[in-house]
């Protein structure tokens, strides 16, 4: 078996989505999938992109994704990378390529000298959690996180607006 991993293209867009449904669905989540492949285009290879995106192979077929983007820890005064997505396809699951895909980001975030490599993972997500703590990863208990979006965050930004400095 061979796996393989490298950069994800513009011309990998509708591939990229297409899992990232898969995974919505897995997730419980399929109507929550808004993206279309312009958008994917847009936002991970346009101009302004400041996310990547890998895609791994196993023997030559698609079998998952990547994407990440760089954050910044102020207590380590160290970047850091936020996986956002890490997705194999069922049909390849258990064959190592999700460890060799969250490999190949821990070594970016080394050669980049990051502090840390940091997720989300769904509490109800045992598979996942079992993989993550078998590589040695820790959850991180002490913190919650927050969301603000759509009319919530539009609203907020909106009571705020005349207080903005440029």
């Amino acid at each position: 078996m061979t796996i393989d991993i490298y950069p994800a293209q513009k011309s990998d867009a509708k591939l990229i989505l297409d899992m990232i449904t898969e995974l919505a669905i897995y997730e419980q989540a399929p109507d929550a999938v808004l993206a279309t492949v312009a958008d994917i285009e847009q936002g991970l290879f346009g101009p302004e992109a400041c996310s990547e995106a890998f895609i791994c192979t196993v023997n030559g077929e698609p079998a998952g994704y990547a994407v990440f983007f760089m954050s910044y820890s102020t207590w380590l005064g160290k970047n850091g990378i936020y996986l956002e997505d890490l997705y194999i396809a069922p049909k390849f699951r258990g064959a190592g390529a999700g460890k060799k895909l969250l490999r190949y980001i821990a070594q970016l975030a080394c050669e980049r000298r990051c502090g840390r490599l940091e997720w989300s993972v769904l509490d109800w997500n045992q598979p996942a959690i079992d993989f993550y703590l078998g590589i040695g990863a820790k959850p991180q208990g002490e913190w919650v996180r927050y969301r603000m979006e759509g009319d919530v965050l539009a609203g907020f930004a909106q009571e705020g607006a005349a207080l903005r400095v440029e």
